[in-house]
């Protein structure tokens, strides 16, 4: 797999996880916060080249074997029950990945193990009466 295409299963997972009712964000790592840091003080001084990582809250491994391991760490809306959401966030992310590597010519699909980490909820925004 190269670097673009796991950037590619990355941005997928993110796609399917922010999809599910509940999901407020995903919740990027101390190492993907300091590098956006970074990237915004390098488009301060000018460069162009900085960009905000991919796939932010989303860790994404092959292992030796050729299994995919992915973690996705979310923030969920506190209005939904935390154990449905994590596990339609598992689901949807497996089966997206699934999806993706099919297309992209990996018959049969590996293997794809999905870990999902809720870091927090948060009270929703105010909502507007119906």
């Amino acid at each position: 797999m190269t670097t673009a295409e796991r950037e590619a299963v990355h941005r997928t997972a993110a796609r399917a996880a922010l999809g599910v009712p509940g999901v407020v964000a995903l919740q990027p790592a101390l190492a993907e916060r300091l590098a956006l840091a970074a990237s915004r003080v390098f488009e301060a001084v000018g460069s162009k080249a900085a960009r905000a990582p991919v796939g932010a809250g989303v860790r994404c491994e092959i292992a030796p074997d050729g299994v995919w391991h992915l973690e996705v760490r979310c923030i969920l809306d506190e209005d939904h029950r935390v154990v449905d959401v994590a596990r339609r966030v598992r689901s949807e992310v497996r089966a997206a990945a699934d999806i993706y590597l099919v297309q992209h010519d990996a018959v049969p699909p590996p293997p794809v193990r999905v870990v999902v980490s809720v870091t927090r909820t948060i009270r929703p925004a105010a909502r507007e009466p119906a």
